[in-house]
């Protein structure tokens, strides 16, 4: 096996005046890296300065053939450290955070000086060399940075409060870190080192100190820091030749209610406190969003009658006019829409509840199955690594018409897949009536994050599968404008789960904002099915399946596309304002099929609504017959979503590459640059009215895709405007 080498990468060390920090200096570069050798020179206590430290590590380096240059800055000043870097070598690579003082003293006579020098060194001086190296590390798209904490961080020890407490913030610092740079290919450790240098000469006994050689860490910290390696946001524990992986650790614990009414009293904790410590069923939690989420389970058995962690094959569910007028609103019923009015008014005539309401039990089921070590083999699963992948729901019997109800649930785990990366639950639910029959089935395929490579099966022929949608335009599109409201309104239904009303929560797992529940999303997705091709006859439904890819963001419109074949809809779910597809390979099945109806025509994406902006992209396509290499120059195609009052009303595509424009959707291929301007404002940029630049920092020009690409269509709008 080949050496690994460090040869073109740049590594800085601060504290490198002597062991740790020297050892890593001569180790990168020997291994063929070029070094900034940081120390300031001073004591173990932080008092003076000196160059000498630094200067004779750099001479030994260059002595052994390699490169190096020494920093004498303080890491308080980390900018300077990370410029003595750049001014010398014009890049960084590596930074290794290991500079380091000792006040020592017991926790009652510590100064506010002993406090404030230490952190500023330790704490502080990490957190402004890493933000000074930070943006490099973005903009080259890679970086690795080593922090350096200590068993008395993680342990305690007499007489270091100071110390102790700044070496666990190193650690908080380094999580986040790692968090943050992961998609930018920045690599964020912990070394928890156990060695002697000029802190510890003194302290350690003279047999433990010769055999805590800093030479024998160095290559831990080598290896985090070389480009095969993968290693990010772990604290790795080493010493004497000996290395481990460290991580902060949880019992299971005890939830102390039975419903989510009750509260927790002094007496019940006590009862509770052999359980609530523990540790022989402890667990790692590998993010705040994963130890959140197994709260929040925790809780979500609650609100849906499960007790503790125990779970019943049989649940019931029960149900009034008064909620399936509020599922029906938070799917986007509308008293705007008389054909609405039967799903809102509990005396119409025809008082109906949508068919998607009836997966709600199913839901409820599954938040009372029990996740245990036998569900995959040798793997461990919580509800916070569930993600809901796909959903079937078929209807035996006319229960829409009924405004009251009870049923009797059964949910049954029917097969289990290794894909590698997770494994797929398939759950059948299946409700019945009080005289036991059946009369609807629900499917719900799960995701386990994290827990596959066991060896199963890949395939099952218990899955209802998806279906891809046909090879041709969709034969209608409709539109759908959420509320910002929408998800607020929806959890009202059953999903309390605070990922879609918390922005703190939200931020948590990853998203700008509190997002969409994806059976919202489904649910009006099959309303508008209903719409287009049922006359809204819910007699007609017959079943519906679904695979949910992407979230969507309360607020955005949702372009559902649907193609006929036989009694079966196809249809796929985007947003309009980004073209990213939500839901894919679904359908609904019917009893039969109804003409599509005219508000179902009129409420579609593309209109016969006559625009100021027809005549423009009549004009282009004008120019474009006239100078067709000019359009193929620019080699792109472009979506225009052209709005009225805030919503889109008419959509066009550019297609410059084969040089033709024509209203709606692409033809062919995703568009490069996805546009959403109001007919107003594009008239405005056609006729120079309303400068491009100006229009997108005010938010009337919204871009996603190759946003540069879309610089060039400059002449084209230029020629509309010398014809206006």
């Amino acid at each position: 096996m080949s050496d690994l080498r460090y040869d073109g990468r740049v590594v800085v060390v601060t504290g490198a005046g002597a062991g740790l920090g020297k050892a890593y200096a001569l180790l990168f570069a020997s291994k063929g890296a070029k070094v900034v050798v940081n120390d300031l020179g001073g004591g173990r206590h932080g008092d003076g300065s000196s160059s000498k430290a630094a200067d004779d590590v750099v001479e030994e380096i260059k002595k052994n053939g390699g490169t190096a240059v020494a920093d004498y800055n303080s890491v308080v000043d980390g900018d300077k450290v990370i410029k003595t870097a750049l001014d010398n070598f014009g890049r960084v690579d590596v930074l290794i955070n290991n500079a380091g003082i000792l006040r020592d003293k017991s926790f009652a006579r510590i100064s506010d000086v002993d406090w404030d020098l230490v952190h500023a060194v330790h704490l502080k001086g990490s957190f402004k060399t890493t933000q000074a190296a930070f943006p490099i590390f973005k903009k080259q798209n890679y970086g690795r940075i080593i922090m350096t904490a200590s068993n008395s961080g993680l342990y305690g020890n007499f007489g270091q409060a100071n110390y102790s407490a700044a070496k666990m913030g190193i650690v908080g610092l380094s999580s986040t870190v790692a968090i943050e740079g992961r998609k930018n290919n920045i690599h964020c450790n912990v070394i928890v080192p156990t060695a002697a240098s000029r802190l510890t000469e003194d302290i350690l006994p003279p047999e433990l100190y010769a055999e805590l050689k800093p030479e024998l860490i160095a290559p831990v910290v080598a290896w985090l820091c070389h480009e095969n390696c993968t290693e990010t946001g772990s604290m790795i524990e080493s010493g004497a030749g000996w290395a481990g992986k460290c991580q902060i650790v949880r019992a299971d614990g005890k939830l102390m209610r039975q419903t989510i009414a009750d509260g927790v009293s002094v007496e019940k904790v006590r009862d509770s406190w052999d359980k609530i410590t523990d540790m022989n069923s402890m667990q790692h939690m590998g993010s705040i969003q994963e130890a959140t989420g197994a709260l929040m389970s925790s809780l979500e058995g609650l609100r849906s009658g499960a007790k503790g962690s125990s779970s019943d094959d049989s649940d019931v569910y029960e149900y009034n006019d008064k909620d399936l007028i509020l599922y029906a609103l938070g799917v986007g019923a509308s008293v705007a829409k008389p054909g609405d009015l039967k799903f809102l008014y509990e005396n119409h005539e025809d008082f109906s509840a949508l068919p998607t309401f009836f997966i709600l039990p199913a839901l409820k089921s599954t938040f009372s199955v029990k996740m245990d070590e036998n569900l995959i083999p040798g793997k461990s699963i919580s509800f916070e690594n569930i993600l809901h992948g796909e959903q079937y729901l078929e209807v035996y019997e006319d229960i829409a018409a009924s405004s009251n109800g009870s049923f009797r649930s059964e949910i049954q785990l029917v097969d289990k897949l290794d894909k590698g990366s997770g494994s797929v639950l398939i759950y059948d639910v299946l409700s019945y009536n009080n005289e036991g029959k059946l009369l609807y089935k629900n499917q719900v395929v799960s995701f386990a994050v994290g827990a596959g490579g066991w060896g199963g099966p890949r395939q099952s022929d218990k899955l209802v599968p998806c279906v891809p949608k046909p090879k041709r335009n969709p034969d209608t599109s409709v539109s759908f404008k959420t509320s910002v409201d929408q998800a607020a309104l929806y959890r009202l239904s059953g999903d309390n789960n605070p990922l879609h009303i918390d922005p703190n929560m939200a931020a948590m797992a990853g998203h700008k904002v509190p997002i969409l529940h994806g059976l919202c999303t489904l649910g009006i997705s099959v309303k508008l099915v209903m719409e287009a091709f049922a006359g809204n006859d819910l007699k007609l439904f017959k079943a519906v399946k679904c695979r949910f890819v992407k979230p969507v963001v309360p607020g955005e419109t949702l372009k559902v596309d649907m193609w006929r074949e036989g009694n079966r809809i196809h249809f796929e779910t985007s947003v309009a304002e980004s073209n990213k597809i939500v839901i894919s390979g679904s359908y609904v099945d019917l009893n039969s099929v109804i003409a599509v109806v005219k508000p179902v025509q009129q409420a579609a994406t593309t209109s016969n609504m006559s625009l100021q902006s027809d005549a423009i992209f009549e004009m282009i396509a004008q120019k474009i017959k006239e100078s067709p290499e000019k359009a193929k120059s620019v080699n792109g195609i472009f979506l225009y979503n052209i709005t009225k009052d805030g919503k889109i009303v008419k959509t066009w595509t550019m297609d410059l590459k084969s040089c033709k424009i024509h209203e709606g959707t692409p033809k062919s291929g995703k568009p490069n640059t996805t546009l959403t301007i109001s007919d107003d404002d594009f008239v405005g940029l056609a006729t120079g009215k309303l400068n491009p630049q100006t229009a997108f920092m005010k938010g009337k020009l919204k871009l996603t895709g190759n946003v540069m690409l879309a610089q060039k269509l400059g002449p084209l709008l230029k020629a509309a405007e010398a014809k206006l």
